[in-house]
């Protein structure tokens, strides 16, 4: 159905189309600057001399996606302000990363946050299953990405979805396989301005044209909408406190442990910067996102003051659409506005497939081709670029399967991506806080995870029989009929399975029928809060109790550059006696000097490089073998030789 408005104009084109010029321009100077992207090393971390201001910002947006800008207001108008509890999970998650994933990965000198299970287990099978659920796990996720400007452009607008997804994707498809991670961490800190920007206007018009910031927190007080702390200890409740604090916190531990975030601490030339990467990301997370949450809040106070709800009256088809509606509302006597508005939230999902597309061909490079195949760094930087389109079509398929499922986007993200994300997670936690983890264990925890995992989540998201939880109280539509263009309009309600409203009734007669589910019912009604939790906590129980069937390893011999101690990391205040005494004969008082070993091989092998030029150095293979023995404690030739023993 068409919007209501006379939507873009000229101004807002123009301004649209600089933005997107300007992305592709940052990604054409940086695939001709500098070392012109010859080397993996420059092309995937930066040559790891990265800033840490752009790598921050950039690593901020990389998650600050469509998935922000249009499923957080679409969530908080359709449930009301609960939803907020959450990004206080997301700092605090990323705030563990510094305790996590840091001081684990850093010292090591990889790239693919995958290439660590490898060091870990001396074998390339749990390395390759991790792999495989990340990349299914990336994929999945900008198709979720795209859907966004897709449906947004589809409401404001007559271009069609399919035109708005490929234009996304071709844009950064483009800038990422020209210009390498320079590319995309410079264009991030670009889009985060125009994003700021966007959102900045739309908060500050709409609760201008709500009537002020008092009325906007009065219509929505009078309206139950502002209800925040449900202390409700049923899993099967929608939205609670610990579902939305605890249960995010667990789920989104996985952010630490994503490509995206190891690659850009990677970027970084000391454990310390790289610190202070997620220390401003953090926060700055917490404040982005909460702001995305205030524009649902000033939607429905605007929409709730002009007495006409867009999608009772059917002017827009889902919740994702409110605010690019809005936007066109708003801003109509303000030519280029909306475009302004558009082109942020084009950045959003433009920062975030570069960065996904970029994470991609890392991966791809590391974990399928670097370990079969003794290929130079030219031809291995050209592989990395050819993948790069590759993906973006998986992506744009993935987007049109994610078109058809109903609810904002930040509850279809958060019970897709668990699937993948939750096993994962537990994958990492089982290997670097169990001293005596095993291979067995990992691929058998890991894999019957994502099984179950899986399942619970297409379950939830195309079950024809599970009950819903109803929307919160929508806006009047009484005086809908005031408003131009109206021949479209017809007032009734809509007929999906969100019709009915959050009132006090709705939700005890909700509750009493998920009470009466039967069947698998029972199992999908399980809050998409906690689908990511309960995949770690398969892949944790059902590693572990295999490793333990299986026979656990001395702990004198475990290798502990590879692992972590949860109380050293967790508990440093414990006197350090009682901590060596909960090492359970694990010497982990020798990491340091074993880590300090890895260092200087990685500064002789570099030494070695120098000068660099445009060919290939020779002998840089047997080099790089000197580096992989000093890091491992083994060559891939003494891997062979034991394997021929076999």
């Amino acid at each position: 159905m068409q919007a209501d408005h006379p939507g873009f104009v000229i101004a807002d084109y123009a301004v649209f189309a600089v933005t997107v010029i300007i992305s592709l321009g940052i990604g054409i100077y940086y695939a001709f600057s500098g070392g012109k992207q010859k080397t993996t090393s420059e092309y995937l971390v930066g040559n790891r001399q990265m800033s840490i201001l752009p790598v921050a910002l950039s690593l901020m947006v990389s998650f600050e996606s469509s998935i922000m800008m249009l499923g957080f207001p679409g969530e908080v108008y359709s449930y009301g302000i609960m939803f907020w509890l959450s990004n206080a999970g997301v700092m605090i998650a990323l705030l563990l990363g510094t305790r996590i994933v840091i001081p684990l990965v850093h010292p090591l000198r990889i790239t693919s946050v995958f290439e660590y299970f490898e060091l870990r287990y001396k074998g390339r099978e749990v390395r390759l299953l991790g792999t495989t659920i990340g990349l299914l796990r990336y994929v999945f996720y900008m198709g979720i990405v795209l859907f966004g400007p897709g449906t947004a452009m589809e409401a404001v607008t007559n271009m069609p979805y399919w035109v708005s997804v490929t234009c996304v994707a071709s844009a950064s498809v483009i800038y990422t396989s020209i210009g390498g991670i320079k590319a995309v961490i410079w264009t991030d800190v670009f889009q985060c301005l125009i994003m700021f920007m966007g959102i900045f206007a739309v908060l500050i018009k709409g609760t201008i044209s709500a009537g002020g910031p008092k009325r906007v927190f009065d219509l929505n007080k009078e309206n139950g909408r502002l209800y925040l702390f449900n202390f409700d200890t049923d899993p099967t409740v929608r939205h609670t406190f610990w579902g939305l604090v605890i249960g995010s916190c667990l789920r989104l531990i996985a952010l630490s442990f994503n490509q995206s975030t190891v690659q850009r601490i990677s970027s970084m030339s000391t454990q310390a910067k790289a610190r202070k990467v997620l220390f401003f990301s953090a926060p700055a997370f917490f404040v982005t996102l909460s702001m995305a949450t205030l524009e649902g809040v000033v939607a429905y106070a605007y929409y709730t003051s002009i007495r006409c709800d867009p999608l009772t009256s059917k002017r827009i088809q889902n919740p994702n659409q409110i605010i690019p509606y809005m936007v066109l509302d708003i801003f109509r006597n303000l030519p280029g506005m909306s475009g302004l508005f558009m082109a942020s939230l084009f950045s959003a999902s433009l920062s975030t497939m570069s960065s996904g597309l970029s994470s991609l061909s890392a991966m791809t490079v590391e974990d399928y081709i670097k370990p079969y195949h003794n290929f130079s760094d030219k031809k291995l930087t050209v592989i990395a670029k050819l993948s790069v389109p590759f993906y973006g079509l998986l992506s744009v398929a993935v987007s049109f399967m994610i078109a058809s499922i109903p609810g904002p986007m930040s509850q279809i993200t958060a019970s897709i991506l668990p699937a993948f994300g939750g096993p994962s997670c537990g994958l990492f936690l089982y290997t670097v806080f169990f001293p005596w983890a095993t291979k067995k264990g990992a691929l058998i925890g890991t894999t019957a995870s994502v099984i179950l995992s899986f399942w619970l989540s297409v379950g939830k998201n195309f079950s024809k029989t599970l009950q819903r939880t109803p929307w919160a109280p929508m806006p009047p539509t009484d005086q809908c009929y005031l408003f131009e263009n109206t021949s479209h309009f017809t007032n009734y309600t809509m007929t999906t399975e969100y019709t009915t409203y959050q009132t006090t009734e709705a939700i005890m007669d909700h509750q009493k029928k998920v009470n009466k589910c039967e069947g698998l019912d029972k199992f999908y009604a399980l809050s998409y809060q906690w689908v990511g939790v309960l995949g770690i906590l398969y892949t944790l129980v059902i590693a572990i109790v295999t490793s333990c069937i299986e026979g656990l390893p001395n702990s004198k011999e475990i290798d502990v550059k590879y692992v972590l101690s949860f109380f050293d990391q967790f508990f440093p205040f414990l006197p350090q006696k009682l901590r060596t005494k909960l090492y359970l004969g694990v010497p982990f008082e020798k990491r340091d000097e074993l880590l300090k070993k890895v260092d200087k091989g990685f500064m002789d092998y570099e030494a070695e490089l120098l000068p660099t030029t445009d060919t290939e150095p020779e002998g840089k293979d047997e080099m790089s073998s000197k580096f992989e023995v000093s890091r491992n404690g083994h060559s891939d030739d003494d891997e062979t030789a034991k394997d021929n023993d076999v």
